[in-house]
């Protein structure tokens, strides 16, 4: 199966950015890689068992996508320091860099 290239490295990405890369996380990606190294049945069965890795990897991101957004509409919550990460990330992605603010 040519096409199972491209899933697995779509399901170990999404597996390494969203569910870490620490040694307590190590059995998500060995628990992946058995799965696509196992052998099955049908051409069938491997089409669906394609399917499905590519539909987790998609819930990986999709999930991750719906955390950052219900953080970002908390208002309750103090949000100074996560904008003060993007403004710097922003300008570091043109080379510039921000000054330090002022607190007494």
């Amino acid at each position: 199966m040519a096409a199972a290239a491209p899933v697995y490295r779509r399901v170990m990405k999404a597996v390494q950015k969203h569910v870490g890369v620490g040694a307590d996380k190590k059995h998500f990606r060995e628990f992946v890689a058995a799965e696509f190294r196992c052998p099955t049945g049908t051409e069938a069965d491997a089409r669906a068992r394609l399917r499905l890795a590519g539909d987790y990897a998609y819930l990986l991101t999709s999930v991750q996508h719906q955390k950052e957004l219900l953080f970002s509409y908390n208002i309750a919550v103090d949000r100074s320091e996560e904008m003060r990460k993007t403004l710097n990330k922003s300008a570091a992605s043109v080379g510039l860099q921000l000054p330090d603010v002022y607190q007494p």
